[in-house]
């Protein structure tokens, strides 16, 4: 054990996680904000295909860190993959830089992008839950501010790639205009691992035991040949639509099994953790079928139903393109993240914590008005075009859910699982996302506009038909989440009172062990 002088604070070391994140994140939902109508416009796929292949590599994005996590935590180290995954991420956009409309080269593509994201996310979020190891409260209000940092990178990329696009397509062409947008996406993830290299230091002292070994060349070796054939593997999933529903559907078995596995075979004391913890990621699948709506539904709806100016007593300010209304849910979220870190700190101090389960109820019960504020706003259309702060509400209270559902899923799992579990687990929660990231993806073809129908009335009816029962969905959810919160509190009282028994030592940043 090495005394560091000066001593490395926990929040030096969260800002590391925080910032590589945020560049992570910038190019990720960069090229997020443009697929779906990249594969309808530049390759000619009808909604309902671009849909479902946008929903089958959501998935495996999510899906792929339960591997990550593992290979983190045992084999080459939770830094060290994190960091490659960032690497490969940056190739993977550097990839769709390059100037063809090729759909299978897109699956490849892709597919590089699914292995990094496995590699890398994961890894991130088990980083920022060793630096708070041992402090509930904090460990919210971190895991708050870290979904902020998502939010940073993508409110800045969703609203530049579009506007690149354009620039760039009306001077140089339009398939430049596309690929160079998706090129700012690589260029991004190369300054996020520049900034990392120079902040690494900070994080000497936390990671997996791997971590503080050297590296071992066998094991990276066959690391990076797995990687290289599970790219291979998820390109061949994303040609078939077949194959991608099987394969998004008996995760969701595996999944199922694992947790009963893990929870019938764990220590007693550990039980009421893991069983909160699985209650509150069934929760955590339906709120991400509402989340997919953004780059599917929400997203084809503001294509051709949504005046794009922004007007206010009848003077005009500026104009969007369609896809970056996406971008209203990043905004929101960094407008609503500290004051939500604001709240739970002072609830803290006074002994009054909100339990997460209770932040979930909440949270759907935002979400549901959120989607019902896009059905109502139908009744002031004019010739079929709802107004821009239609969207923005509606984008409010849907981004709120957010904060309190899937912005508290990784602090859920730091809380309610044992360390030993925690790379792990934090990959098992990312596969329950990746599964209901595809089955938003099928919910969205509900809002299916056949082809030749370019009436914007029309195209209204079938699309807030769509938001008004996801509203009543979100209803039910709500409702559900309510009535198991006598069973979380029971199961959370017992989880503390093991947690008290035998407490984790919490992270001392003054310490850490020479690598």
């Amino acid at each position: 054990m090495a005394i560091q002088n000066p001593p490395v604070s926990q929040t030096r070391s969260f800002s590391t996680v925080f910032l590589i994140e945020m560049w992570e994140r910038f190019g990720f939902y960069g090229m997020q904000v443009l697929m779906v109508t990249y594969m309808m416009k530049k390759l000619g796929f009808v909604d309902t295909k671009a849909n479902l292949i946008w929903g089958a590599a959501a998935a495996l994005i999510y899906v792929t860190p339960a591997i990550g996590g593992w290979v983190g935590d045992k084999l080459i180290g939770t830094r060290r993959t994190m960091r490659i995954g960032a690497i490969v991420l940056m190739l993977g956009y550097a990839l769709l830089w390059i100037p063809t409309d090729n759909a299978t080269f897109l699956y490849f593509a892709l597919g590089v992008i699914i292995v990094g994201n496995g590699m890398f996310k994961p890894n991130a979020g088990n980083l920022v839950r060793k630096i708070y190891e041992g402090d509930d409260t904090k460990i919210d209000s971190a895991f708050t501010i870290y979904y902020m940092a998502v939010n940073v990178g993508s409110m800045i990329s969703m609203t530049l790639t579009p506007w690149i696009r354009d620039y760039v397509g009306q001077r140089y062409g339009d398939n430049w205009g596309w690929h160079t947008a998706f090129g700012v996406c690589a260029i991004g993830l190369l300054l996020g691992l520049a900034n990392y290299a120079l902040m690494s230091r900070t994080l000497k002292h936390i990671g997996s035991p791997a971590d503080r070994e050297p590296v071992n060349l066998k094991r990276l070796a066959g690391v990076l040949g797995a990687a290289l054939a599970l790219v291979f593997v998820s390109a061949f999933i994303l040609h078939s639509e077949t194959v991608a529903r099987i394969c998004v559907y008996a995760a969701g078995v595996v999944l199922l099994c694992i947790f009963g596995y893990l929870i019938s075979s764990s220590h007693r004391d550990e039980r009421a953790g893991l069983i909160a913890a699985l209650v509150l990621v069934v929760q955590t699948i339906f709120f991400f079928i509402f989340y997919q709506q953004m780059s599917t539904s929400l997203n084809l709806f503001a294509q051709k139903n949504v005046n794009l100016s922004f007007d206010v007593f009848g003077i005009h300010l500026f104009n969007w393109i369609p896809e970056q209304y996406q971008n209203l849910n990043a905004v929101w979220i960094v407008v609503l993240s500290p004051l939500l870190v604001f709240i739970y700190n002072g609830l803290g101090r006074i002994g009054k914590d909100i339990s997460v389960a209770a932040k979930f109820a909440w949270g759907f019960g935002a979400v549901a008005a959120g989607f019902f504020i896009y059905g109502v706003g139908a009744r002031w259309a004019v010739n079929g075009q709802v107004s821009s702060w239609i969207m923005v509400w509606g984008y409010g209270l849907y981004s709120l859910g957010e904060l309190l559902v899937s912005g508290l899923g990784l602090a859920m799992i730091a809380r309610y699982v044992p360390e030993r579990m925690g790379g792990f687990m934090m990959g098992a929660y990312f596969v329950a996302s990746g599964i209901s990231q595809y089955l938003g993806s099928v919910v969205a073809n509900y809002a299916h506009i056949p082809e030749g129908l370019t009436d914007p009335v029309q195209s209204l009816d079938i699309y807030t038909n769509l938001f008004n029962k996801l509203g009543l969905v979100g209803v039910g959810c709500t409702v559900v989440a309510l009535a198991v919160l006598p069973l979380m509190k029971k199961l959370s009282a017992s989880h503390a009172g093991v947690a008290n028994r035998e407490p984790l030592p919490a992270v001392r940043s003054e310490e850490f062990d020479t690598p």
